[in-house]
């Protein structure tokens, strides 16, 4: 049986005329996808692993999988390699600092690190506060394109690389008592002639254009049929899967156009989500997105021109608070470059080098231009019934799950942003007298800037959260595997009266019980009650452990009322609750295995994981972390003639080729499990 799915450098000014066609209006009414045709494909191309995402998970997948030999297929939405480091500006690495200190990350990452500190002399050539390595986004390409290129030569594995392409169309079959992807449709587009070249424009007036199959004025387009390698000789041992896909997206779009189980938003309040701001759930409130750009100080002052839509933006802008109220403070927070770094200063109990003429900093703020929308008429990232009321879950009418006009509105933030860091006199949060102008900086634009786009904006928002997918139902996740908040927090349950108070007495109960650890017989047969249950001081261990992370769990929430610039706005009341300090944790192999489909596995955000935990489970090193697990885990399968599932399928039985595939990873540079990790092992309090 066959089932067909369709999920099948400038001034501001620049960018301010990339504005002036008007600001439209932000409604309820979801576009609807009008289906084209789809076109007979221009060429195929086979591999072993479709890596679909070209993030630093989607990257690792490949590197990984270059260094065992496979074939990999990779494509990418932008034409920059990194995501988070490179395409959405990001470049400052998250990271917690005993796991800096003993450098204990994946052998990919860790060689990540290294060509960011020999091409500069030294790791941090920003001088940022906020990271031990701040540095220029194009040159994260740079390195992580030398690397796959290194790989696959010692390997001797083939990379096939797609940049400008997004999937458009899978073909999904039933096979044997699961469903299997069996080719998935692309499109690559380039510059049509006379049009711009690629990166001029805004996201926002490209990115549904990219998705449709017919040439436009401003792309010709390239119809790409992705499809099984067929081996040379018959494999050693039968497969039930001819190749495998792998999520590595940031938002989740296979996982949408594949039709499985995820999640959005907010999860409803339960003894395993105890600290959620929503009894229900809510999935139209994940974290805020942020379209990040560069601005470089100057020596003399320079004319600063007022966007059109600032007036519209400005009551949302905030220093946030006061030892956080200082213009030097935030500009070195992620400085990416700093030629002659200035003279040692202090601010709010930070310790930086003041800014200097030829410093370029790139902006990530909360109440700056991160956007955060929070509303069924403004959210970002398309639920499923939206897809379903859009056309998008219709054949063909795949226009990537995005809401458009929120890109748009989230530029637009962005840019009146900029404004503000230099001329603006207001602050929402801190009220009159805080905010000074800083006119001796200029907004960084064009196709050599930092960013690498002619509007001075990252080519693609930094995406915190997006679709999670559910794992498989097993013992002891009858709905489905999730990581959850208090599978890594290390929140003291049992001393805040919040949780005794707030809890409905069964939850309480269920919650100090899910945190008994060697307690729990005593707890189960009645010998000690939950309530006496001492704190838990650490994370949840995994039997299917593949990789590692650490991180604390941290919000950027969603607003309280639409639009998010709205005057007086305020974050989602009780959001904030459930961030914190975390313990190291673990990325069970259960969280990148999607229901339904038996040859597809999910990475990076996408991952089963709770909203509070997803909070903790988004930065550099994890998203390595687990592109690395899943090559391996590949690589595992097809060398067993098995499909993923089956190394997870038994727990809490032991897994032989489970076990086998844990050595892999731990022989190859890539760690299960932090140092000491035992369940008689509570001594994790020095993980800060």
């Amino acid at each position: 049986m066959t089932m067909k799915r369709r999920r099948g450098v400038a001034c501001l000014q620049t960018s301010i005329a990339i504005f002036s066609l008007g600001l439209g209006t932000l409604g309820a009414t979801i576009p609807t996808s009008v289906a084209a045709p789809p076109r007979t494909p221009d060429e195929d191309v086979t591999c072993e692993i479709l890596v679909v995402g070209g993030g630093l998970a989607g990257t690792a997948t490949a590197y990984e999988a270059l260094l065992a030999g496979r074939t990999v297929c990779l494509t990418e939405i932008t034409d920059w390699l990194g995501g988070q480091i490179t395409s959405q500006g990001v470049a400052a690495l998250d990271e917690r600092a005993t796991q800096r200190q003993k450098l204990f990350y994946s052998r990919g990452y860790l060689d990540l690190r290294t060509r960011i500190e020999k091409h500069y002399g030294k790791l941090n050539p920003g001088e940022c506060w906020v990271s031990e390595s701040c540095f220029m986004p194009a040159d994260g390409d740079k390195f992580l394109t030398e690397m796959l290129q290194d790989a696959a030569k010692k390997g001797k594995g083939t990379l096939k690389w797609f940049p400008n392409t997004v999937i458009k169309d899978l073909q999904i079959e039933t096979v044997g008592s699961g469903q299997q992807i069996q080719n998935a449709i692309a499109i690559q587009h380039a510059p049509a002639k006379g049009a711009p070249p690629l990166n001029t424009k805004l996201l926002s007036a490209t990115i549904e254009d990219a998705y449709r199959y017919e040439n436009s004025q401003q792309f010709d387009k390239k119809i790409i049929r992705f499809l099984p390698l067929k081996p040379e000789k018959p494999p050693e041992k039968p497969q039930p899967a001819a190749w495998y896909v792998v999520d590595a997206s940031e938002t989740g779009e296979l996982i949408a156009l594949a039709d499985v189980p995820y999640k959005l938003g907010i999860d409803a309040r339960s003894h395993l989500e105890p600290s959620s701001s929503s009894e229900k759930g809510d999935p139209y409130c994940p974290q805020g997105f942020t379209y990040t750009f560069a601005m470089e100080q100057t020596k003399e002052p320079q004319t600063q021109q007022m966007p059109p839509f600032y007036l519209q933006y400005s009551p949302y802008y905030s220093y946030e608070l006061k030892r956080l109220a200082d213009f030097g403070l935030v500009f070195t927070y992620r400085r990416i470059w700093s030629p002659n770094p200035g003279e040692p200063t202090k601010f709010g109990g930070v310790d930086f080098k003041a800014p200097a003429p030829g410093d370029i900093s790139m902006q990530n703020w909360t109440w700056g231009n991160d956007y955060r929308p929070g509303s069924s008429s403004d959210n970002l990232v398309y639920t499923r019934e939206q897809l379903q009321a859009s056309g998008q879950l219709n054949s063909g009418g795949w226009l990537g799950g995005l809401r458009t006009e929120t890109l748009r509105r989230g530029e637009e933030h962005a840019i009146g942003y900029y404004y503000w860091l230099v001329a603006g006199t207001t602050d929402s949060q801190l009220g009159a007298g805080v905010k000074q102008p800083h006119p001796n900086h200029r907004y960084l634009a064009g196709l050599d800037s930092p960013m690498g786009t002619g509007h001075g904006l990252s080519k693609y928002p930094y995406m915190r959260e997006g679709r999670r997918i559910i794992g498989r139902p097993g013992l002891g996740y009858p709905r489905g595997f999730m990581v959850s908040e208090i599978d890594i927090s290390r929140r003291n349950y049992r001393d805040d009266p919040y949780y005794a108070q707030t809890l409905p007495p069964r939850m309480y109960r269920s919650l100090m019980t899910s945190l008994a650890g060697l307690e729990l017989v005593k707890v189960i047969t009645g010998a000690e009650a939950p309530e006496q249950v001492k704190r838990r001081s650490r994370s949840t261990i995994y039997a299917d452990s593949v990789g590692i992370a650490h991180y604390a769990i941290d919000f950027h929430p969603c607003m309280a009322e639409s639009p998010p610039e709205k005057p007086g706005n305020k974050e989602r009341e009780g959001e904030r609750r459930g961030a914190g300090q975390a313990y190291p944790f673990q990325i069970p192999l259960r969280s990148m295995i999607p229901q339904k489909i038996d040859n597809m596995l999910v990475v990076g955000k996408s991952i089963a994981t709770s909203h509070i935990a997803a909070a903790a489970y988004r930065v550099h090193a994890f998203e390595w972390s687990s592109g690395a697990a899943a090559a391996l885990t590949l690589d595992l399968s097809m060398d067993e003639g098995i499909v993923p599932y089956e190394l997870t399928d038994g727990i809490p039985r032991r897994e032989p080729q489970l076990e086998k595939l844990q050595q892999r990873l731990q022989k190859s540079g890539n760690p299960t499990a932090f140092p000491d990790t035992s369940i008689f092992n509570e001594n994790w309090e020095d993980w800060k």
